[in-house]
C-alpha cells in the first residue's frame, strides 16, 4: 500500500498536466488563443481576425512567422484592454513581443523567462503593475526592454545583469523603488566561493558591458548612481529620490523616510536573536515524553494532510469541465493569486451580504435594472442611504482575469472624489452565494430621466435645468482634465445622472459593469432603464468609453434636458435628427423648448444650442475638451435669482419651487 502511494501521486499528476494540454490544438495556435481570452476590450477589433479553428496563426493580424513557428507578435497602439496570459509565452521561437501603447493591466508573468529566444520586448505604454519579475533574467538573448509608463513596483531585479546582449534598457515612469543595482568589481573581496558569488550578484548592472541606453527616472529609487552607468545622461536619473543636487529629484515628502524606517528595523532586528537565544535554551530544556509527542503529532498532522491532498484532486478530478479556474488545480490557484493585487482594495471600505440584504430590505427593493445588473436602494443602520448595485453573472462563468479587472473597476470608482460625482461607499465580494455589489451614496431625489419623463418636468424650472447642466460638465471636465488617468463615463445619458435634494447632479457610472461582461463586444448604444436605446453614428461606433463618447453623449443629453424628450422615441425617432434642423436655424429653437417650461432665458438658449453643436459635431481630429465647454457654460449661463426675476412675471411662483 505504501509503494503505491508514490506511483497514484505520479499518474494522479500525469494526468491532471494532460488534462491541461489541448493535444488536438497546435500550441502556437492555444497560446495565442489564451492571449485573446484575456483580452476585455478590443475596440479596434485588431483581434477579430484570430480564429483559432485556423491551425495556421501566421496570417492573423500583429502576428508574423518563420516556417511555422511565431517569431513576432506586434499589436501596438490599438487600445486593447485586458491582461498578458501566462499562455503567451509557450511561444518558444519568439522574438519580438511588441505590445506597446494599450490598456494591458495586472502584472508580468514569471513564465516570461522562458522565452530564451526573445530579443525585443515592448510592454510600454501600459497600466500594468506589480514587480518585474526575476526569471526575465533568464531572456538570454534579449537586446531591448521597455516598460516605461506602467505602474510597476517593487525593486529592481539583479538579473536585469545577466542579460549580456541588453543594448537598451527603459524603466522610466513607475513605481519602481529601492537602489539601482551596480557596484564596483574592486568591492569583490572574499576567501569564500559562496562570499564571492554573493557580491557577483550586487554588481547588477555593471557585470553588462553591452547597455547603451537606460532610462530610470521618475521612480522612486534611492542609493546612487552606480559608476559603472557613469556614461548615461544625468536625466537617466531624475525624478527619483536620489541624493543628487544637479538633477530635478522628487520632494521629501514624496519620497517618505526610509532612513528612519531602516533604523526601526536594525533595532527588530538586534533584539530578535536574544528573544531567539531564550527560545531556543527553553527548547533544550524539554523532556523526552514531550518532544516524543510533538513527534508523532506532526507525523499525524503531516499524514491527514496527505490525505486531503488526495481526496481534493479526486473531487476536481469528478468535478464538470465548467469550473472557476483557479479552482481547477494547484498551478491554476497559483496563477490567480498571481493576477491578485492584495492592495489595490486596502482602503475601500467592504460590506458583507447579510448587512446590504437587511439594509435593502431582502433585497427586494429594486429601483434599476438590466440585463447586466440590479440596483436596490437601502438604508444603512445608524448610516446613509446607499444604492446597491449587484453584477448579475454566474460563478461559472467568472474567471481570474474577470476577478482582478472586477477589483480594478472597483479601485478606479473609489478615487473619483467631486461633489458632482458618485460617491463610492465600498464593495462586497463573497463566494456563497456568488457576489459581486458595489455600494454608492444614495441621491435621495432618483434620476434625472424620471424627472424629465416620468415627472412632466414640472420640478425643473429653467434655472433648475441650468444649474443642473453645468452640474453635469463640471462633474466630467473633473473626470477627464481633474483625475489622472482619466475617468469616462461608460453609458453617459440621463438615466446615469443623480439628483440630490436640492436638485444637485451627480454622475454614476453603474453600467461600468458591462466593460467586464462583454469583453471585447464593441459597444456603441446608450441604454436607459426603461429600455430606450439611441444608437450612434457609424462614426461615433465604439467612442462610449472614451472622451470623445463623452462629450457626444453630453451633446445629447443637453438636448434631453431642455426639450424634455428622450434621446429616441418610437413614434418621433431619434432626438439628435430631430433637433438637427433647429440647431441649424438658431431663430426657430425656442420651438425645441419643453412644452412643460412657463418660460426660459433665449441668451442660455443660444449657449445650449452652441455647445450641443459643438458636441455631436465633434471629429476626432479636434482638440475640444470639457474644459473648454464648462467655460463656456459657466461664463455665458446667469443661474442667478436675479436672471429669473427678470425672465419672466411668473418667475416668482417658479423661484419658491427651485428654492
Amino acid at each position: 500500500m505504501k509503494r503505491s502511494i508514490p506511483l497514484k501521486l505520479f499518474l494522479i499528476t500525469f494526468g491532471l498536466f494532460l488534462a491541461t494540454t489541448d493535444a488536438g490544438q497546435p500550441i502556437e495556435v492555444h497560446a495565442l488563443a489564451m492571449f485573446k481570452e484575456a483580452i476585455f476590450d478590443d475596440p479596434l477589433l485588431v483581434l477579430s481576425s484570430w480564429n483559432v479553428l485556423d491551425s495556421d496563426p501566421c496570417n492573423w493580424v500583429g502576428v508574423s512567422c518563420s516556417g511555422n513557428q511565431v517569431t513576432k507578435l506586434n499589436i501596438s497602439g490599438s487600445s486593447i484592454k485586458g491582461f498578458i496570459a501566462r499562455e503567451l509565452f509557450q511561444l518558444s521561437a519568439l522574438q519580438e513581443l511588441i505590445l506597446h501603447g494599450n490598456k494591458l493591466i495586472g502584472s508580468i508573468p514569471k513564465e516570461i523567462g522562458s522565452l530564451k529566444n526573445l530579443k525585443i520586448l515592448d510592454l510600454g505604454m501600459n497600466q500594468i503593475s506589480g514587480p518585474i519579475p526575476h526569471e526575465i533574467g533568464n531572456l538570454v538573448n534579449i537586446v531591448k526592454i521597455n516598460l516605461q509608463s506602467n505602474g510597476l513596483t517593487g525593486q529592481l531585479p539583479s538579473e536585469l545583469g545577466n542579460l549580456k546582449y541588453l543594448q537598451e534598457l527603459r524603466l522610466d515612469r513607475n513605481k519602481l523603488r529601492g537602489s539601482v543595482p551596480g557596484g564596483n568589481s574592486s568591492s569583490i573581496v572574499s576567501n569564500t566561493q559562496g562570499m564571492f558569488a554573493s557580491n557577483v550578484t550586487r554588481l547588477g548592472f555593471c557585470r553588462s558591458n553591452s547597455l547603451k541606453v537606460a532610462d530610470f527616472s521618475y521612480n522612486f529609487l534611492i542609493g546612487s548612481i552606480p559608476k559603472c552607468l557613469g556614461y548615461l545622461p544625468r536625466t537617466s536619473f531624475q525624478g527619483n529620490c536620489l541624493p543628487i543636487k544637479d538633477i530635478k529629484q522628487r520632494t521629501s515628502e514624496q519620497c517618505g523616510s526610509p532612513p528612519q524606517a531602516q533604523t526601526r528595523n536594525t533595532g527588530e532586528m538586534k533584539r530578535h536573536p536574544t528573544t531567539y537565544e531564550s527560545n531556543q535554551q527553553t527548547s533544550t530544556s524539554k523532556p523526552v515524553w514531550l518532544l516524543a509527542l510533538e513527534v508523532s503529532t506532526g507525523v499525524t498532522v503531516g499524514l491527514l494532510f496527505l490525505v486531503a491532498i488526495f481526496t481534493t484532486i479526486h473531487r476536481c478530478k469528478n468535478k464538470p469541465s465548467i469550473i472557476i479556474p483557479w479552482k481547477k488545480s494547484r498551478s491554476d490557484r497559483d496563477h490567480m493569486a498571481m493576477y491578485t493585487d492584495p492592495n489595490v482594495l486596502k482602503d475601500v471600505m467592504r460590506y458583507n451580504r447579510h448587512e446590504l440584504e437587511v439594509a435593502c430590505e431582502d433585497f427586494s427593493n429594486i429601483i434599476g435594472s438590466s440585463s447586466d445588473s440590479l440596483v436596490y436602494k437601502g438604508t444603512m443602520k445608524g448610516g446613509p442611504e446607499i444604492a446597491v448595485i449587484s453584477l448579475c453573472i454566474k460563478e461559472e462563468h467568472w474567471t481570474g482575469y474577470l476577478e482582478l479587472y472586477y477589483q480594478k473597476e472597483v479601485a478606479d470608482l473609489a478615487r473619483l472624489n467631486h461633489e458632482n460625482t458618485g460617491k463610492l461607499l465600498g464593495y462586497c465580494i463573497e463566494s456563497t452565494p456568488f457576489t459581486r455589489m458595489l455600494v454608492f451614496e444614495y441621491a435621495s431625489n432618483g434620476t434625472l430621466y424620471e424627472h424629465l419623463h416620468y415627472e412632466e418636468g414640472c420640478q425643473l424650472s429653467w434655472t433648475r435645468r441650468m444649474k443642473i447642466v453645468i452640474g453635469i460638465a463640471k462633474g466630467l471636465k473633473y473626470l477627464h482634465t481633474e483625475i489622472e488617468p482619466p475617468f469616462t463615463i461608460s453609458e453617459l445619458n440621463s438615466s446615469a445622472v443623480y439628483l440630490t435634494e436640492d436638485f444637485s447632479p451627480k454622475l454614476v457610472d453603474f453600467e461600468s459593469w458591462k466593460s467586464i461582461l462583454t469583453r471585447s463586444e464593441n459597444n456603441s448604444r446608450c441604454i436607459s432603464n426603461e429600455g430606450a436605446i439611441c444608437v450612434l453614428p457609424s462614426s461615433l461606433e465604439g467612442r462610449q468609453l472614451d472622451i470623445q463618447g463623452n462629450i457626444y453623449a453630453f451633446g445629447v443629453l443637453l438636448l434631453e434636458i431642455i426639450s424634455g424628450r428622450p434621446p429616441l422615441c418610437k413614434d418621433k425617432g431619434c432626438l439628435v435628427d430631430w433637433a438637427k434642423d433647429y440647431l441649424e436655424r438658431p431663430e426657430e429653437m425656442a420651438s425645441v423648448v419643453d412644452p412643460a417650461l412657463k418660460h426660459f432665458r433665449d441668451e442660455d438658449l443660444k449657449v445650449i444650442c452652441e455647445v450641443v453643436s459643438i458636441c455631436i459635431h465633434l471629429r476626432p481630429r479636434d482638440q475640444v475638451s470639457m474644459q473648454d465647454l464648462c467655460a463656456i457654460l459657466e461664463s455665458k449661463i446667469d443661474t442667478s435669482v436675479s436672471s429669473e426675476l427678470k425672465a419672466s412675471s411668473l418667475a416668482w411662483a417658479e423661484l419658491a419651487l427651485s428654492s
